[in-house]
């Protein structure tokens, strides 16, 4: 499969020069001219991000800050900021590498391709989780089958995409629109308020499995989260 590489630079020469150089090697690239525009390219699934740290709006700093417990794949600076501290800082907030700018792209493609073989080698290394527990209730990821006390709860596809993704981060918050483009997508035709209604219809079935449950809290004004629990 094609690899994805994510670019976030408000400099569009070096955006550009990137942009032939990584597609040259084979990578999928998507481009954003910001960190805003980046966040949007996310439900993407890039393999791999490159930010420049002085954009904007978002920098590059904040949005790897934001979104790093989301996404597990390798984070690059590339900035024209070449102190000691700030590449310390990159590094520290969560960042894989720090490149400083101007760079040779012969340097680039050879980090980018092992950055991307280690996050391979990780992924094949490790375990796929395919079971999740929450008190009463157990998730067969593979399955794709809800059990409350080893009886089953019977969930919509699209029921059960959103349990998954709401248990695969317990505490996380996800607003209404980001639970529906990820689950429908970025080319579906609906709108965020049915995620709602699905919600409703989650909370009705695991109730009638465990009463004493509560797996989904609503946060309000923000979204929902699944509740930590043992």
């Amino acid at each position: 499969m094609q690899e994805k590489v994510l670019i976030a630079d408000d400099e569009a020469d070096i955006v550009s020069l990137m942009e032939q150089a990584l597609t040259a090697e084979g990578y999928e690239v998507l481009t954003a001219s910001g960190g805003r525009e980046a966040l949007t390219l996310l439900p993407r699934k890039p393999d791999l991000i490159i930010l420049d740290v002085m954009m904007p709006g978002l920098d590059g700093f904040e949005l790897c800050q934001m979104i790093r417990d989301e996404v597990s794949c390798p984070i690059l600076f590339v900035s024209a900021r070449q102190a000691e501290a700030d590449r310390i800082q990159g590094l520290a907030i969560g960042g894989d590498d720090y490149i400083t700018k101007p760079f040779s792209l012969r340097e680039l493609k050879a980090r980018v391709a092992a950055h991307l073989r280690g996050s391979r080698r990780r992924q094949e290394g490790a375990p796929e989780r395919s079971l999740l527990r929450y008190g009463l209730l157990r998730i067969d990821l593979k399955g794709r089958e809800v059990q409350v006390n080893q009886a089953e709860v019977p969930l919509a596809a699209k029921e059960f995409e959103i349990v998954k993704l709401l248990a695969l981060h317990p505490g996380q918050v996800f607003s209404k629109e980001q639970i529906y483009d990820r689950i429908w997508g970025l080319e579906a035709a609906g709108d965020s308020s049915t995620v709602t209604e699905h919600i409703k219809k989650i909370r009705a079935k695991l109730a009638a499995a465990d009463p004493e449950g509560s797996y989904i809290q609503t946060i309000w004004g923000v979204g929902y989260k699944w509740v930590k629990s043992d």
